[in-house]
Protein backbone atom coordinates (compact mmCIF):
# COMPACT_ATOMS: atom_id res chain seq x y z
CA UNK A 1 0.00 0.00 0.00
CA UNK A 2 1.48 3.65 -0.99
CA UNK A 3 -0.36 6.93 0.41
CA UNK A 4 0.16 10.19 -1.22
CA UNK A 5 1.41 13.18 -0.28
CA UNK A 6 2.09 16.55 -2.04
CA UNK A 7 5.28 18.77 -0.60
CA UNK A 8 4.91 20.79 -3.73
CA UNK A 9 4.71 24.93 -3.52
CA UNK A 10 1.30 24.76 -4.71
CA UNK A 11 -1.15 23.37 -5.11
CA UNK A 12 -1.15 21.94 -1.64
CA UNK A 13 -2.99 19.80 0.65
CA UNK A 14 -5.94 19.74 1.67
CA UNK A 15 -8.13 19.27 4.98
CA UNK A 16 -11.21 16.85 5.16
CA UNK A 17 -12.72 19.44 6.40
CA UNK A 18 -12.10 21.76 3.37
CA UNK A 19 -12.33 18.73 1.13
CA UNK A 20 -16.21 18.06 2.37
CA UNK A 21 -17.34 21.76 1.96
CA UNK A 22 -15.75 21.30 -1.85
CA UNK A 23 -17.79 18.20 -2.04
CA UNK A 24 -21.23 19.96 -1.09
CA UNK A 25 -24.05 19.75 -3.67
CA UNK A 26 -23.69 22.39 -6.28
CA UNK A 27 -25.79 25.99 -5.60
CA UNK A 28 -26.51 28.18 -8.18
CA UNK A 29 -24.21 31.57 -8.46
CA UNK A 30 -27.31 34.32 -8.40
CA UNK A 31 -29.13 32.03 -5.32
CA UNK A 32 -29.06 34.15 -1.84
CA UNK A 33 -27.57 30.94 -0.80
CA UNK A 34 -24.46 31.59 -2.68
CA UNK A 35 -24.29 35.07 -1.99
CA UNK A 36 -24.20 34.80 1.47
CA UNK A 37 -21.22 32.65 1.24
CA UNK A 38 -19.96 34.90 -1.19
CA UNK A 39 -20.22 37.62 1.04
CA UNK A 40 -18.54 36.00 3.90
CA UNK A 41 -15.57 34.76 1.55
CA UNK A 42 -14.74 38.26 0.14
CA UNK A 43 -15.36 39.72 4.15
CA UNK A 44 -12.66 37.01 5.30
CA UNK A 45 -10.36 37.34 2.23
CA UNK A 46 -9.75 41.28 3.30
CA UNK A 47 -9.05 40.31 7.06
CA UNK A 48 -6.86 38.03 5.55
CA UNK A 49 -5.06 40.37 3.10
CA UNK A 50 -5.20 42.86 6.51
CA UNK A 51 -7.24 45.24 4.32
CA UNK A 52 -10.38 47.41 4.32
CA UNK A 53 -10.33 48.33 0.63
CA UNK A 54 -11.23 46.39 -2.13
CA UNK A 55 -10.53 42.99 -2.76
CA UNK A 56 -11.99 40.83 -6.39
CA UNK A 57 -12.32 37.05 -6.36
CA UNK A 58 -11.40 35.49 -9.63
CA UNK A 59 -12.01 32.12 -11.65
CA UNK A 60 -8.89 31.64 -12.52
CA UNK A 61 -4.94 31.01 -10.90
CA UNK A 62 -2.98 32.94 -9.68
CA UNK A 63 -1.76 33.91 -13.12
CA UNK A 64 -5.43 35.65 -13.73
CA UNK A 65 -4.86 37.92 -10.67
CA UNK A 66 -1.58 39.12 -12.32
CA UNK A 67 -3.01 39.41 -16.05
CA UNK A 68 -5.49 41.74 -14.13
CA UNK A 69 -3.22 44.04 -12.02
CA UNK A 70 -1.02 44.42 -15.50
CA UNK A 71 -4.75 44.81 -18.15
CA UNK A 72 -6.15 46.96 -15.62
CA UNK A 73 -3.75 49.50 -14.00
CA UNK A 74 -2.23 51.11 -17.03
CA UNK A 75 -2.52 52.39 -20.45
CA UNK A 76 -1.03 51.51 -23.69
CA UNK A 77 2.80 52.50 -23.45
CA UNK A 78 3.10 53.18 -19.99
CA UNK A 79 6.56 52.60 -18.53
CA UNK A 80 6.72 49.52 -15.44
CA UNK A 81 9.55 48.58 -14.04
CA UNK A 82 9.57 44.69 -12.81
CA UNK A 83 11.33 43.66 -10.42
CA UNK A 84 12.92 39.93 -11.63
CA UNK A 85 14.00 36.83 -9.40
CA UNK A 86 13.14 34.41 -10.97
CA UNK A 87 10.26 32.56 -13.22
CA UNK A 88 7.63 34.58 -11.66
CA UNK A 89 9.26 37.69 -12.10
CA UNK A 90 9.67 37.02 -15.91
CA UNK A 91 5.73 35.82 -15.99
CA UNK A 92 5.54 39.52 -15.11
CA UNK A 93 7.40 40.88 -17.58
CA UNK A 94 5.86 38.46 -20.49
CA UNK A 95 2.61 39.74 -19.38
CA UNK A 96 3.33 43.66 -19.70
CA UNK A 97 5.38 42.96 -22.97
CA UNK A 98 1.98 41.20 -24.52
CA UNK A 99 -0.15 44.23 -22.85
CA UNK A 100 1.79 47.15 -24.84
CA UNK A 101 3.89 48.58 -21.62
CA UNK A 102 7.44 49.86 -21.90
CA UNK A 103 9.42 47.26 -19.79
CA UNK A 104 12.17 48.15 -17.62
CA UNK A 105 13.67 44.84 -15.57
CA UNK A 106 15.61 45.29 -12.39
CA UNK A 107 17.27 41.38 -12.84
CA UNK A 108 18.68 39.43 -10.30
CA UNK A 109 20.93 35.92 -10.01
CA UNK A 110 17.96 33.30 -9.49
CA UNK A 111 18.09 32.61 -6.07
CA UNK A 112 19.18 36.59 -4.66
CA UNK A 113 16.21 38.68 -3.19
CA UNK A 114 15.85 42.13 -4.60
CA UNK A 115 17.90 44.99 -2.76
CA UNK A 116 15.49 47.64 -2.10
CA UNK A 117 17.89 50.28 -2.70
CA UNK A 118 18.02 49.48 -6.39
CA UNK A 119 14.53 49.94 -6.48
CA UNK A 120 15.22 53.52 -5.12
CA UNK A 121 17.85 54.38 -7.25
CA UNK A 122 15.46 53.83 -10.55
CA UNK A 123 12.61 54.98 -9.40
CA UNK A 124 14.39 58.57 -8.70
CA UNK A 125 16.58 58.04 -12.00
CA UNK A 126 12.65 57.63 -13.61
CA UNK A 127 9.79 59.51 -11.99
CA UNK A 128 8.03 58.51 -15.48
CA UNK A 129 7.31 54.92 -14.39
CA UNK A 130 3.89 54.09 -13.59
CA UNK A 131 3.85 50.83 -11.38
CA UNK A 132 6.53 48.53 -9.61
CA UNK A 133 5.65 45.14 -10.11
CA UNK A 134 7.75 42.73 -8.00
CA UNK A 135 6.93 38.81 -6.10
CA UNK A 136 6.48 38.53 -2.49
CA UNK A 137 7.78 34.75 -2.22
CA UNK A 138 9.20 33.64 -5.49
CA UNK A 139 8.13 30.30 -6.10
CA UNK A 140 10.94 29.58 -8.59
CA UNK A 141 13.43 29.79 -6.30
CA UNK A 142 12.72 29.90 -2.73
CA UNK A 143 13.38 33.85 -2.04
CA UNK A 144 11.09 36.52 0.14
CA UNK A 145 11.44 39.68 -0.94
CA UNK A 146 11.36 42.59 1.71
CA UNK A 147 8.07 43.81 1.05
CA UNK A 148 7.62 46.32 3.81
CA UNK A 149 11.35 47.89 2.59
CA UNK A 150 10.48 48.34 -0.60
CA UNK A 151 6.66 49.90 0.55
CA UNK A 152 8.71 52.68 2.52
CA UNK A 153 10.22 53.43 -0.30
CA UNK A 154 7.45 53.48 -2.47
CA UNK A 155 5.27 55.78 -0.45
CA UNK A 156 7.68 58.87 -1.88
CA UNK A 157 6.87 58.01 -5.27
CA UNK A 158 3.37 58.02 -7.56
CA UNK A 159 4.18 54.87 -9.01
CA UNK A 160 1.57 52.01 -7.90
CA UNK A 161 2.94 49.26 -6.20
CA UNK A 162 2.02 45.98 -7.40
CA UNK A 163 2.73 42.56 -5.14
CA UNK A 164 2.34 39.48 -6.20
CA UNK A 165 2.05 37.56 -3.33
CA UNK A 166 0.41 34.22 -3.85
CA UNK A 167 2.57 31.80 -2.22
CA UNK A 168 3.38 34.13 0.18
CA UNK A 169 0.65 35.90 1.84
CA UNK A 170 -0.71 33.47 4.38
CA UNK A 171 2.43 31.70 4.91
CA UNK A 172 5.00 35.22 6.00
CA UNK A 173 3.14 38.73 6.98
CA UNK A 174 1.50 41.06 4.59
CA UNK A 175 0.00 43.95 5.14
CA UNK A 176 -1.98 45.59 2.58
CA UNK A 177 -3.14 49.17 4.36
CA UNK A 178 -0.53 49.57 6.32
CA UNK A 179 2.37 49.02 3.82
CA UNK A 180 0.65 51.11 1.24
CA UNK A 181 0.32 47.71 -1.25
CA UNK A 182 -1.75 49.02 -4.29
CA UNK A 183 -2.46 45.88 -5.70
CA UNK A 184 -2.30 42.64 -4.63
CA UNK A 185 -2.54 38.63 -5.79
CA UNK A 186 -3.41 36.03 -4.10
CA UNK A 187 -4.29 32.29 -4.96
CA UNK A 188 -6.80 29.62 -3.62
CA UNK A 189 -4.14 26.64 -3.76
CA UNK A 190 -1.70 28.20 -1.58
CA UNK A 191 -1.63 29.33 2.17
CA UNK A 192 -4.70 29.03 2.33
CA UNK A 193 -5.23 25.52 1.66
CA UNK A 194 -8.47 25.33 -0.88
CA UNK A 195 -8.28 23.51 -4.09
CA UNK A 196 -6.85 25.35 -7.18
CA UNK A 197 -9.09 27.65 -9.22
CA UNK A 198 -9.89 30.86 -7.61
CA UNK A 199 -7.36 33.63 -7.41
CA UNK A 200 -7.91 37.16 -5.50
CA UNK A 201 -6.99 41.15 -5.84
CA UNK A 202 -6.48 43.60 -3.84
CA UNK A 203 -7.15 47.14 -4.67
CA UNK A 204 -6.14 50.29 -2.98
CA UNK A 205 -7.91 53.78 -3.97
CA UNK A 206 -5.13 55.24 -5.42
CA UNK A 207 -5.21 51.93 -7.74
CA UNK A 208 -8.85 52.80 -8.56
CA UNK A 209 -7.61 55.91 -9.55
CA UNK A 210 -5.52 55.00 -11.90
CA UNK A 211 -7.78 52.02 -13.65
CA UNK A 212 -10.11 54.65 -14.39
CA UNK A 213 -7.74 55.85 -16.81
CA UNK A 214 -6.51 52.10 -18.14
CA UNK A 215 -6.87 51.65 -22.49
CA UNK A 216 -5.49 48.68 -23.02
CA UNK A 217 -8.13 45.96 -24.15
CA UNK A 218 -9.52 43.81 -21.49
CA UNK A 219 -12.90 41.66 -20.64
CA UNK A 220 -13.19 38.82 -18.55
CA UNK A 221 -10.44 40.50 -15.98
CA UNK A 222 -12.19 43.73 -16.17
CA UNK A 223 -12.07 44.60 -12.54
CA UNK A 224 -14.46 47.74 -13.16
CA UNK A 225 -16.97 45.47 -14.18
CA UNK A 226 -16.25 43.04 -11.32
CA UNK A 227 -16.78 46.10 -8.66
CA UNK A 228 -19.83 46.79 -10.20
CA UNK A 229 -21.44 43.50 -9.16
CA UNK A 230 -19.74 42.89 -5.87
CA UNK A 231 -21.23 46.48 -5.35
CA UNK A 232 -24.51 45.02 -5.75
CA UNK A 233 -26.99 44.01 -2.94
CA UNK A 234 -26.63 41.13 -2.41
CA UNK A 235 -23.15 40.74 -4.27
CA UNK A 236 -22.45 38.92 -6.97
CA UNK A 237 -19.45 38.26 -9.78
CA UNK A 238 -19.95 39.42 -13.54
CA UNK A 239 -18.96 35.57 -14.75
CA UNK A 240 -20.09 32.15 -13.43
CA UNK A 241 -17.77 31.80 -10.67
CA UNK A 242 -15.61 28.76 -9.50
CA UNK A 243 -18.44 27.84 -6.90
CA UNK A 244 -17.49 24.68 -5.07
CA UNK A 245 -13.77 26.64 -4.90
CA UNK A 246 -15.14 29.25 -3.35
CA UNK A 247 -17.45 27.32 -0.54
CA UNK A 248 -14.43 25.71 0.08
CA UNK A 249 -11.94 28.53 0.63
CA UNK A 250 -14.91 29.90 3.06
CA UNK A 251 -14.36 26.82 5.23
CA UNK A 252 -10.38 27.02 4.55
CA UNK A 253 -10.13 30.91 5.72
CA UNK A 254 -12.38 30.09 8.96
CA UNK A 255 -9.75 27.73 9.72
CA UNK A 256 -6.76 29.67 9.09
CA UNK A 257 -8.54 32.24 11.84
CA UNK A 258 -9.09 29.24 14.11
CA UNK A 259 -5.25 28.58 14.00
CA UNK A 260 -4.39 31.96 14.49
CA UNK A 261 -2.46 34.18 12.49
CA UNK A 262 0.52 34.36 14.10
CA UNK A 263 0.39 30.63 14.73
CA UNK A 264 0.13 29.53 10.93
CA UNK A 265 3.27 32.24 10.40
CA UNK A 266 5.15 30.31 13.00
CA UNK A 267 4.24 27.07 11.72
CA UNK A 268 5.63 28.24 8.27
CA UNK A 269 9.24 29.02 9.83
CA UNK A 270 9.44 26.08 11.80
CA UNK A 271 8.82 23.70 8.88
CA UNK A 272 10.85 25.34 6.34
CA UNK A 273 13.95 25.51 8.84
CA UNK A 274 13.57 21.87 9.47
CA UNK A 275 13.23 21.34 6.19
CA UNK A 276 16.41 23.27 5.13
CA UNK A 277 18.34 21.92 8.04
CA UNK A 278 17.27 18.27 7.36
CA UNK A 279 18.62 19.07 3.87
CA UNK A 280 21.74 20.36 4.64
CA UNK A 281 22.65 17.81 7.07
CA UNK A 282 22.63 14.80 4.06
CA UNK A 283 24.94 17.21 2.20
CA UNK A 284 22.17 18.79 -0.15
CA UNK A 285 22.86 22.77 -0.80
CA UNK A 286 20.44 25.25 -0.66
CA UNK A 287 20.05 27.47 -3.98
CA UNK A 288 19.14 30.79 -1.67
CA UNK A 289 22.46 31.14 0.04
CA UNK A 290 21.74 33.79 2.21
CA UNK A 291 18.88 32.65 5.20
CA UNK A 292 17.57 35.63 5.59
CA UNK A 293 16.07 36.06 2.20
CA UNK A 294 15.32 31.89 2.68
CA UNK A 295 11.47 31.52 1.96
CA UNK A 296 9.15 30.08 4.46
CA UNK A 297 6.69 28.56 1.71
CA UNK A 298 9.11 26.61 -0.64
CA UNK A 299 12.66 25.35 0.01
CA UNK A 300 14.89 25.02 -3.35
CA UNK A 301 17.92 22.56 -3.43
CA UNK A 302 20.85 22.34 -5.66
CA UNK A 303 20.75 18.86 -7.75
CA UNK A 304 23.64 17.45 -6.63
CA UNK A 305 26.55 16.11 -8.62
CA UNK A 306 25.97 12.56 -10.03
CA UNK A 307 22.25 12.90 -9.07
CA UNK A 308 19.35 12.90 -11.88
CA UNK A 309 17.06 15.21 -10.82
CA UNK A 310 14.09 14.08 -12.74
CA UNK A 311 14.79 10.69 -11.89
CA UNK A 312 14.80 11.69 -7.91
CA UNK A 313 11.31 13.54 -8.36
CA UNK A 314 10.19 10.47 -10.22
CA UNK A 315 11.10 7.95 -7.45
CA UNK A 316 9.54 10.20 -4.48
CA UNK A 317 6.62 10.71 -6.73
CA UNK A 318 6.30 6.82 -8.17
CA UNK A 319 7.43 4.88 -5.43
CA UNK A 320 7.48 6.85 -2.18
CA UNK A 321 3.62 8.80 -2.75
CA UNK A 322 5.56 11.94 -2.05
CA UNK A 323 5.21 14.65 -4.66
CA UNK A 324 7.65 17.53 -4.93
CA UNK A 325 8.58 19.72 -7.76
CA UNK A 326 11.10 20.41 -10.16
CA UNK A 327 13.20 23.37 -11.07
CA UNK A 328 11.34 25.94 -13.72
CA UNK A 329 12.77 28.44 -16.38
CA UNK A 330 16.36 28.11 -16.55
CA UNK A 331 16.64 26.04 -13.50
CA UNK A 332 14.89 23.13 -14.87
CA UNK A 333 16.92 20.16 -14.04
CA UNK A 334 19.25 22.40 -11.73
CA UNK A 335 17.29 22.36 -8.53
CA UNK A 336 14.37 20.58 -6.85
CA UNK A 337 11.74 21.96 -4.64
CA UNK A 338 10.21 20.62 -1.05
CA UNK A 339 6.77 22.34 -0.51
CA UNK A 340 5.77 23.35 3.23
CA UNK A 341 3.34 25.48 2.38
CA UNK A 342 -0.34 25.72 3.51
CA UNK A 343 -1.66 22.41 5.60
CA UNK A 344 1.59 20.97 6.28
CA UNK A 345 2.53 19.86 9.62
CA UNK A 346 5.45 18.42 11.27
CA UNK A 347 4.69 14.78 10.28
CA UNK A 348 4.69 15.70 6.45
CA UNK A 349 7.78 17.30 6.86
CA UNK A 350 9.16 13.80 8.20
CA UNK A 351 7.77 11.67 5.29
CA UNK A 352 9.18 13.67 2.93
CA UNK A 353 12.75 14.17 4.59
CA UNK A 354 12.24 9.85 4.70
CA UNK A 355 11.16 9.85 0.99
CA UNK A 356 13.87 12.01 -0.45
CA UNK A 357 16.44 9.93 1.86
CA UNK A 358 15.38 6.57 -0.03
CA UNK A 359 15.64 8.66 -3.17
CA UNK A 360 18.57 9.59 -2.95
CA UNK A 361 20.00 6.54 -1.64
CA UNK A 362 19.13 4.68 -4.11
CA UNK A 363 21.21 6.83 -6.55
CA UNK A 364 24.27 6.28 -4.71
CA UNK A 365 24.68 9.68 -2.91
CA UNK A 366 26.89 8.87 0.26
CA UNK A 367 25.26 9.96 3.76
CA UNK A 368 24.13 8.26 7.30
CA UNK A 369 20.28 7.41 6.47
CA UNK A 370 18.32 8.87 9.20
CA UNK A 371 20.30 11.75 9.41
CA UNK A 372 17.97 14.46 7.76
CA UNK A 373 15.33 12.71 9.83
CA UNK A 374 16.72 13.44 12.88
CA UNK A 375 17.77 16.43 12.41
CA UNK A 376 14.28 17.47 11.47
CA UNK A 377 12.91 16.40 14.32
CA UNK A 378 15.34 18.10 16.60
CA UNK A 379 14.34 20.69 14.72
CA UNK A 380 10.92 21.00 15.34
CA UNK A 381 11.53 19.57 19.62
CA UNK A 382 13.77 22.92 19.74
CA UNK A 383 11.63 25.23 18.30
CA UNK A 384 8.84 23.99 20.77
CA UNK A 385 6.71 23.25 17.76
CA UNK A 386 5.11 19.89 19.80
CA UNK A 387 4.57 21.88 23.17
CA UNK A 388 1.99 19.73 25.19
CA UNK A 389 -0.68 21.56 26.83
CA UNK A 390 -2.38 19.48 29.71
Amino acid sequence: MKKNYIMTPGPVPISNEVLMEHGRPLMHHRSPEFSKVFTEVTDKLKKFMQTSGDVIVLTSSGTGAMEAAVTNAFCLGDKVLVVNTGNFGERFKKLANVFGLKVMSLDYEWGEAANPEDIKKLLDENPDIKGVMIQQSETSTGIINDIEAVSKIMKNHSALFIVDAISGIGASDLKVDSWGLDIVCGGSQKAISAPSGAAFISVSQKAWKQIEKSNIPKFYFDLIAAKKYVDKNPPQTPWTPGISIIVAMNKALDMFFEEGREAVYERHKVNALAVQKACEKLGLECLVKNPASRGVSVTSLKVPEGIDGKVLTKAMRAKYGVTIAGGQGKLTGLIFRIGHLGYVGIFDVLIAITALEFALKEQGWKFELGAGVVEAQKTFWENNYMSPKV
